[in-house]
């Protein structure tokens, strides 16, 4: 269970010594330190429990979502995580996993989060569209279809089939919300005839 200093300093008000106990407690394994001023109870928590308290607000996405999604081969370990407004990317090792933060347009982020409740926690991670999204986004420009479908299927390695199952109307709403040169191409790739033609030959299969 996630606990603040807040939290301690209130359950053993009544030690004449409120630092010299939390300390002492912390020393024991009864509270394990997060970041400052956050604690979790249960060292066998899963780190995505943790992810939407440590730093906010914020939800999971990027190379974390697209691996939790199954839309890519690689197991990814960091947790990976879309904030806004926050100016530069942050990093929290803790032992319950690394934490990466990092920012996409203030504009793009309310959308497509679902809010999960699991064993008392909460947690937020972007839909498969909106995390595939948020990474395209992060990634370097480029400037033709060919490109970025390279990009997709060749670099991020990502599933041809999980692709072309995304929901279509959803990337339509979310792209223009980015106003990036990336995505406005995945715009007219998934408004094409190659696209169409891709999508229709894996629904056969």
């Amino acid at each position: 269970m996630i606990k603040t200093i807040e939290d301690l300093k209130i359950k053993y008000k009544h030690f004449s010594d409120v630092n010299g106990k939390i300390r002492r407690e912390i020393k024991t394994g009864t509270y394990i330190p997060i970041i400052r001023g956050l604690y979790e109870t249960d060292k066998t928590t899963p780190g995505y429990y943790l992810s939407s308290y440590i730093y906010g607000p914020s939800y999971l996405s990027f190379d974390y979502a697209l691996s939790y999604y199954g839309m890519i081969p690689e197991r990814v370990t960091n947790y990976t995580l879309a904030t806004y407004n926050k100016q530069k990317t942050k990093k929290y090792i803790t032992p319950f996993g690394t934490y990466i933060y990092r920012d996409i347009p203030k504009s793009a982020y309310p959308f497509d989060i679902l809010v999960i409740e699991e064993n008392n926690y909460v947690y937020h991670i972007a839909s498969k569209e909106k995390a595939l999204c948020d990474k395209l986004y992060s990634l370097k420009t480029v400037t033709s279809q060919i490109q970025l479908q390279k990009m997709i299927f060749e670099d991020l390695r990502i599933y041809s089939d999980v692709f072309f199952s995304l929901d279509i109307d959803k990337l339509s709403m979310l792209i223009p919300k980015y106003k990036s040169k990336n995505l406005m191409l995945l715009k007219k790739y998934i408004k094409g005839e190659a696209y169409a033609n891709h999508r229709s030959n894996v629904e056969k299969i």
